[in-house]
């Protein structure tokens, strides 16, 4: 297959793509997104196999404006509502009960459906030039770090897609918050740009699936994807937790052991300790004053280990004040939940 690369303000073939049951890929304010017709089983067959993602992990739903809620499912609760108000258009994912709209190769053949409506300019172009209602996970091979620049999607899949469209790279870099709203408490599936605290702010009340932060592997949570190990470089990632001092000073022994055997060691840390380190290469991949920049540069990062054959990854953990579980949530599975206790 030839993947075509277009423009960000060339709409008009991406969108016809997308009505044909041709899968495009496009820019999101979160991550790259591999879009088809939500409600075309036949697209949502074709993004499975482009990825090599497991066929019950669900695609999320992509939608331009929140009336299209009531198309696709049983009922929209005033949880809903009152989130979509607060933090739509943007890096929310909803989800709620299906009804038969929206079929079930798209929802990974479960009987809810999660939706989102993104912020970003093109995404909403493309939804509503098309017609149709997105369905898009990210634009990678499954398992890779996800993509937040066109060269990225380009890498992982030319030749498996009909287009990428380059909108350049993405302003927050993290996937959505998914939040579920099928219980009585809204529950936090996937942490992101939307905090625990921004949810409770909105709904009085909500919690976070204990599955997704748990350093141990066993513990399984709720969301069919996030079972599996997602963002991993190909070198061996592991993350090392401790007061910073310890950490630093445990970092720097592994690192000159790693020399001493000839691997290609490499640190990821923060801008206030980057020059601490010694024995490797040092990615500063922001400051701890700028969250947002090491939420930006994450997967970045994590896909330059692999363009420089770096064996061991050794990172400090990144406790932010307000993406820092998403962060973390990313680097446990980025990491196989490896961990080191300075």
């Amino acid at each position: 297959m030839n993947t075509i690369i277009i423009n960000d303000n060339n709409i008009a073939v991406p969108a016809r793509i997308i009505r044909e049951g041709g899968l495009v890929a496009f820019p999101t304010e979160t991550v790259y997104g591999l879009g088809g017709d939500a409600k075309n089983p036949e697209a949502s067959k074709k993004i499975y196999a482009a990825k090599g993602r497991p066929s019950d992990n669900p695609l999320i739903v992509h939608i331009a404006e929140i009336h299209q809620l009531y198309e696709i499912v049983e009922d929209v609760p005033e949880a809903a509502l009152k989130l979509a108000e607060a933090f739509w258009p943007g890096p929310m994912t909803l989800i709620l009960k299906k009804n038969e709209v929206i079929p079930k190769e798209t929802t990974g053949g479960l009987d809810t459906v999660a939706v989102r409506l993104p912020s970003h300019e093109t995404a909403q172009a493309l939804i509503r030039e098309s017609g149709c209602m997105i369905a898009a996970p990210s634009a990678n091979t499954s398992g890779r770090p996800s993509p937040t620049s066109a060269s990225h999607v380009v890498e992982d899949l030319e030749g498996k897609i009909d287009a990428i469209i380059d909108g350049g790279d993405v302003e927050i870099g993290l996937e959505s918050t998914i939040i579920d709203l099928t219980g009585d408490t809204p529950m936090i599936l996937r942490p992101g740009y939307v905090s625990l605290e921004d949810v409770k702010r909105v709904t009085g009340a909500a919690e976070m699936d204990p599955g997704i932060l748990s350093e141990n592997e066993n513990v399984r949570p709720k969301a069919p994807g996030m079972r599996y190990r997602h963002y991993a470089p190909k070198g061996s990632l592991i993350i090392v937790e401790g007061q910073q001092e310890a950490v630093i000073a445990k970092i720097n022994a592994l690192t000159e052991e790693a020399a001493k055997t000839g691997q290609r060691a490499a640190v990821l840390a923060t801008a206030e300790t980057a020059d601490r380190y010694r024995g490797a290469k040092v990615y500063n991949i922001g400051s701890f004053a700028r969250e947002d920049e090491i939420g930006r540069n994450l997967y970045r990062t994590l896909r330059t280990f692999d363009e420089e054959n770096i064996e061991l990854i050794y990172s400090e953990s990144f406790e932010t004040p307000h993406i820092g579980q998403a962060i973390m949530n990313r680097l446990l599975k980025a990491a196989g939940h490896r961990i080191i206790k300075a």
